[in-house]
């Protein structure tokens, strides 16, 4: 095992040395936090389609329980239990568009993960970084348990547990438990637990910071511990339902599936689950006692217990779902905490937008409007008055705004209309608006996989380092 602990101090290291301005000392939070007799104890996981571009790359890592989709190159790092999806990658020749600058690429795009330490994390490729558009880079870097690195490359920054970053390349960055970022680029700042900070350039910026006793009770990091609070707590309860989906090599369908949906294999689903067409449910996903209509889709991380989507529903990566009732087309954002109760479901209208990392957890009954923007902590109807707002009346909006402890300035209308056009992207690349012929998506695409597995060393002083392996097509 020396070379794993070799292995962990190098990106230590190389980690505080990026954030030697911050006097932050990432091995009080690295070291500890995963037992390392737990990095040789899961063979690591990737998936062979006719879909997605193969070339997979792993050296001198350790890649316990981690899943790799698409072209991935990993150096120097341990990954537990991480999900690196590439299904989104850029091919030579592709074009983007950044502000007024329209780029070409010069080769196809590579995932490249080199001096990081990633836990529970998942990363999804989809960048528009403008600086590397072959390559999105992650690199002396460091992400807690169940954060999100959404099309953002990061170099030598620090992500809290259940934090994300969206959208945005982050430079020697420290970002808080629970912060969610979507700003572009970010140099050299601490950003606060709890912060959520979406900003398009000239065009709009909102921010809301949860009070910090509250957030505490969900989720809360000391180092060389795992987070503990309600967050983890949920999770852990659940986490016997997932062995048997990864101790068995061959799972059949507990439930009926139609031919245009696809559902993981390493998802838990339980017999009481109704799938309509056109649904994606991803890997690690846990579905029990709901239903899905037609191009309801379940990323990585969720949960959906005891719930009804009606269809065209986005539950972004690492959203819970619990004894909720949603109407077409609500999206349910990044780490999301949405739960009713268990004798009143909390119910969403058409059109609503629950922003990334919001909180619901409610005490009395609750319905939402439809077209609706929510955000923060809410448990009650007077909570939502000052953490929420209608669309229509965000659209006409050109002065500073605030509301409770939101603060928002620019155009009310980019802001919606960037929200709704993602969202719509999202349905239309998950295959929502399949018909049979046009408009496949990853929920027609991801129905044949192949998966196979590697395995680490077991014994003696490579122990939970994992053999060099290139695999091509």
């Amino acid at each position: 095992m020396q070379q794993l602990e070799n292995l962990l101090e190098r990106i230590i290291r190389r980690l505080n040395i990026n954030l030697r301005g911050f006097d932050f000392d990432s091995g009080l939070f690295l070291r500890g936090c995963v037992p390392l007799p737990q990095l040789f104890k899961f063979y690591a996981f990737y998936a062979v389609t006719t879909r997605h571009p193969i070339h997979f790359h792993f050296s001198n890592s350790n890649l316990a329980g981690s899943y790799f989709l698409g072209k991935c190159k990993v150096d120097n790092a341990i990954l537990y239990k991480s999900d690196i999806r590439g299904d989104e990658l850029k091919s030579k020749g592709d074009a983007f568009q950044h502000r007024s600058s329209n780029l070409t690429l010069d080769q196809d795009e590579l995932i490249w993960i080199t001096d990081s330490f990633l836990i529970k994390t998942l990363v999804h490729n989809n960048s528009h970084d403008p600086e590397n558009p072959e390559i999105y880079h992650i690199k002396n870097s460091a992400a807690c348990h169940y954060a999100n690195i959404h099309g953002a490359p990061i170099e030598g920054s620090f992500l809290g547990a259940f934090a994300t970053v969206d959208l945005t390349a982050l430079h020697g960055c420290v970002v808080g438990p629970y912060a969610y970022l979507q700003v572009g680029e970010l140099w050299h700042q601490k950003v606060e637990e709890g912060r959520i900070w979406i900003n398009q350039y000239n065009s709009f910026d909102f921010r809301y910071t949860f009070p910090e006793e509250t957030l505490k009770r969900y989720v809360c990091l000391e180092p060389g511990k795992p987070p503990r609070g309600i967050f983890m707590d949920f999770i852990d309860d659940r986490k016997k339902d997932f062995r048997k989906v990864f101790d068995v090599v061959n799972m059949e369908p507990t439930i009926s599936i139609p031919q245009t949906s696809s559902v993981s294999r390493y998802g838990v689903i339980k017999p009481e689950t109704q799938v309509g067409e056109n649904v994606l449910i991803a890997q690690r996903a846990y579905i029990e006692n709901s239903v899905l209509g037609k191009g309801a889709n379940a990323q990585e991380n969720c949960f959906i217990i005891n719930s009804w989507l009606q269809g065209n529903n986005v539950t972004a990566h690492g959203a819970k779902l619990i004894d909720a009732q949603l109407s077409e087309n609500v999206f349910v954002g990044f780490n999301s905490f949405i739960r009713g109760l268990p004798e009143s479901a909390l119910t969403v209208g058409k059109g609503t937008i629950i922003m990334p990392h919001t909180i619901i957890d409610l005490n009395e009954p609750l319905s939402i409007p439809a077209e609706q923007l929510v955000w923060g902590y809410i448990s009650n109807p007077e909570e939502l008055k000052l953490q929420s707002i209608p669309l229509k009346q965000l659209e006409i909006t050109t002065s500073p705004l605030k509301i409770g402890d939101m603060e928002f300035r620019g155009s009310g209308a980019r802001f919606v209309a960037t929200f709704q056009n993602r969202i719509n992207h999202i349905l239309e690349a998950n295959g929502a608006y399949f018909d049979g012929a046009k408009n496949r998506g990853h929920a027609q695409n991801g129905q044949n996989v192949s998966y196979n597995i590697i395995q680490a060393y077991p014994i003696g002083p490579q122990q939970g380092i994992f053999p060099t392996i290139d695999i091509q097509p």
